[in-house]
C-alpha cells in the first residue's frame, strides 16, 4: 500500500506540474511574510514585531488551507478550477486559523518550558522534558492529518483534531512513515528552490495518504472479521487502474513504452 502511495502521489503531482509550481511560488511569497514583517515593524517595538509574526504565520496557514483543497481535487482526479483553491481557502478558515494559533502556542510553550526545565537540572526536570518531548511528537504527527481530515471527514475544528489524533494512534507506523516521507519531499524540494515538489507536493502526499488509508475503515465497516488482514490489492484496484502502469522510464521516454 505504501509503495502505491508513493507512485500515486508522484504521478498526481506530475500530471499537474504547472499548477503545482504556481502554488509553490505563491507559498514562497506567503512564507516570506512572517520572516520579513517582524523586521519591517521592529522600529515600533517588540509588541509590533510579535504581532506581525503572528499575523504572518496565520496568513501562511490560511494559504495552506487553499493548498489542501487543491491537493484533494488533484488526488480525487477532479478538474482544477480557481475555486479549487479559493473555496477551501475560505471554507477552511476556522480550522486553519485554529491550527495556526495552536502551533504558535505550542512553539511558545516550548520556548519557555525547555530552558526552564533544562536549568533546573534535577530528576523532575528530566521527567518533565521527557513528557514534553513525547507529547510534542504525538502533536506534530497528528497535525499531519488535520487538513486532509477537514477536506474529507469533518468541518468543526475540535472534531477534526479529535479524528486526527485517532488516526495517529490507530495507524502509528503509517503516520511515522508519511511524516518521514514529508521530510524527504521537503529535502528534495531544496534542490529546486522549493518549486517542486514543494509545499503543494507535501499537500498532495498527505491527501493521497488519507484517501488511501480510509479504504481500510470502509472495509472494516463492511466485514464481519475485524481481525483479518486488510485486502489492500482489492481496495486499491480502482486507483491502480486510474494511475495505470506508468513508470519513470515511460514518463521520460514515452515512445519507448
Amino acid at each position: 500500500m505504501f509503495g502505491f502511495l508513493i507512485k500515486k502521489a508522484f504521478f498526481d503531482l506530475w500530471d499537474n506540474f504547472l499548477p503545482v509550481m504556481l502554488l509553490n511560488l505563491g507559498f514562497i511569497a506567503v512564507i516570506a511574510l512572517p520572516i520579513l514583517l517582524p523586521a519591517a515593524v521592529a522600529p515600533f517595538g517588540p509588541v509590533a514585531g510579535i504581532t506581525a509574526l503572528i499575523i504572518g504565520v496565520l496568513v501562511v496557514f490560511c494559504y495552506i488551507g487553499g493548498l489542501a483543497g487543491v491537493a484533494r481535487t488533484i488526488v480525487d482526479y477532479e478538474s482544477l478550477e480557481w475555486n479549487s483553491f479559493f473555496s477551501p481557502l475560505r471554507q477552511f478558515l476556522p480550522v486553519t486559523l485554529s491550527l495556526g494559533a495552536a502551533v504558535l502556542l505550542h512553539c511558545a510553550l516550548l520556548l519557555v518550558a525547555i530552558p526552564v526545565y533544562t536549568a533546573l537540572g534535577n530528576l523532575f526536570s528530566i521527567f518533565a522534558l521527557a513528557i514534553l518531548f513525547w507529547m510534542s511528537l504525538i502533536w506534530w504527527l497528528a497535525i499531519q492529518y488535520v487538513l486532509p481530515v477537514r477536506a474529507r471527514l469533518s468541518r468543526q475544528p475540535l472534531a477534526v483534531l479529535k479524528k486526527s489524533f485517532i488516526l495517529t494512534l490507530d495507524n502509528t507506523f503509517f503516520t511515522i512513515a508519511i511524516a518521514l516521507g514529508a521530510v524527504v519531499i521537503a529535502v528534495l524540494s531544496t534542490f529546486t528552490a522549493f518549486l517542486l515538489p514543494g509545499a503543494a507536493g507535501i499537500a498532495i502526499w498527505y491527501q493521497a495518504a488519507l484517501k488511501l488509508r480510509l479504504y481500510k475503515y470502509d472495509h472494516l465497516e463492511e466485514t464481519v472479521d475485524k481481525k483479518a488482514s486488510i485486502p489492500w490489492d482489492a481496495l486499491l484496484y480502482k486507483d491502480r487502474e486510474r494511475v495505470g502502469k506508468r513508470t519513470l522510464r515511460g514518463m521520460i521516454f514515452p515512445w519507448k513504452e
